[in-house]
């Protein structure tokens, strides 16, 4: 069985929670006995171990959305010798439907955030986000199968795209490598990026953009504890505004109190870990989030976690458990930001309480989100649609 992957991020190029998702699936299904051959085709520059496509010289001054679709033309042409196409967000659907449409093989799509539920984007993109979600609806309903990376996910791909077949649309939950993510506690690490690990602090991870709720936190900040401390590990912007009126809020907070540290960095994970592990609390505002990895990564270091309880976060933490779960109504902010930081402040008072909820998430991690099983299933689906 010869499975193309496609997706846009690969190392070291990766940006966010779907290409953490594809580098891990891959290693999986190439770590399965007698699992099928994996060929992984991805944007950029050239890899060693996949095959890299540069935006075509003619689209290198066009709108983003044309480039990745010219990008997908060229992607869809090499990939003449799959039994089956297996694409991972939006900029990689494209690929994926045409090489259906031209060579005849299945094509898969795995569903880890939808179009239609950022329709801030639209400010952004203009055209692009049109183009984009055009991509995206085609090739969801033309798919032989989509994979969604929690039930709630699939609830809210059923919800924008009626037309579909439920019986097409699969849960494969996203997992997470446990022995990458694990408890280091390494509080000189914590202090060499400027954070006291002495401090109880919430710890948020993330880009800024709309969708992660970080402008929800720095609201809710102050409405913490005096004592409390607040890391904010947030870079890669989604926009220069977004960017600045993060800078704005985070400076404004920090005249107001102290604790307050931002680390405007996507730091690699010799650094990122130790700084999970220190936390209290791990925090997770996102105002729409099909799974949120990071939060399944909070777990594996052992790190109670406090969450918006949308999408599929609540498939992962276990409300009073493993952390605690926050309502967002998008018509009162207010009450969702007045939420999270009682909440944070409920595990920042009790550490203990905190610690005793991360190593329940750790158990929880080991037993129900490992990669292996994940390779599975999905091999799976595979198999249903090849015989």
């Amino acid at each position: 069985m010869q499975i193309g992957i496609v997706t846009r991020e690969w190392p070291p190029d990766v940006y966010g929670g779907a290409g953490v998702h594809v580098e891990h699936l891959v290693a999986a299904l190439r770590s399965l006995p007698a699992g099928p051959e994996i060929d992984v085709h991805c944007f950029g520059a050239e890899r060693s171990d996949a095959t890299a496509h540069a935006v075509p010289a003619g689209l290198t001054a066009a709108n983003g959305a044309l480039q990745a679709l010219g990008t997908d033309v060229e992607i869809a042409a090499a990939l003449g010798g799959a039994d089956l196409v297996h694409s991972h967000t939006w900029y990689a659907n494209g690929a994926g439907m045409l090489a259906a449409l031209v060579h005849g093989v299945p094509h898969v799509v795995t569903a880890h955030s939808l179009e239609p539920r950022r329709p801030w984007k639209a400010e952004q993109l203009g055209g692009g986000y049109r183009l984009s979600s055009w991509v995206e609806r085609t090739s969801y309903l033309s798919a032989d199968a989509v994979i969604a990376v929690s039930a709630g996910m699939r609830d809210d791909v059923l919800s924008v795209y009626p037309e579909l077949d439920p019986a097409r649309v699969h849960v494969v939950h996203n997992g997470v490598d446990a022995e990458a993510y694990r408890p280091v506690p390494a509080p000189d690490v914590v202090r060499s990026l400027g954070v006291d690990p002495d401090r109880p602090y919430a710890l948020f991870v993330g880009r800024i953009t709309r969708q992660k709720g970080l402008v929800h936190l720095l609201a809710a900040a102050d409405q913490l504890p005096p004592e409390a401390g607040l890391v904010l590990c947030a870079g890669a912007a989604d926009t220069p505004a977004e960017r600045q009126q993060v800078a704005e809020a985070v400076a404004a907070l920090q005249a107001r109190r102290s604790g307050v540290v931002w680390i405007e960095a996507m730091l690699p994970r010799d650094q990122l870990v130790p700084l999970i592990t220190g936390a209290t609390a791990f925090v997770c505002p996102s105002v729409y989030e099909p799974l949120g990895i990071v939060n399944l990564e909070a777990a594996a270091c052992g790190t109670a976690v406090v969450a918006s309880a949308v999408g599929g976060i609540p498939e992962v933490v276990d409300d009073g458990r493993t952390g605690l779960l926050v309502p967002y109504d998008p018509a009162d902010t207010a009450a969702f930001e007045a939420g999270l930081a009682a909440r944070m402040a409920e595990l920042l008072a009790d550490p203990q309480r905190a610690a005793a909820m991360g190593a329940t998430g750790r158990e929880r991690v080991l037993s129900e989100f490992g990669w292996p099983a994940i390779a599975q299933q999905t091999v799976a689906v595979y198999r249903s649609l090849l015989g």
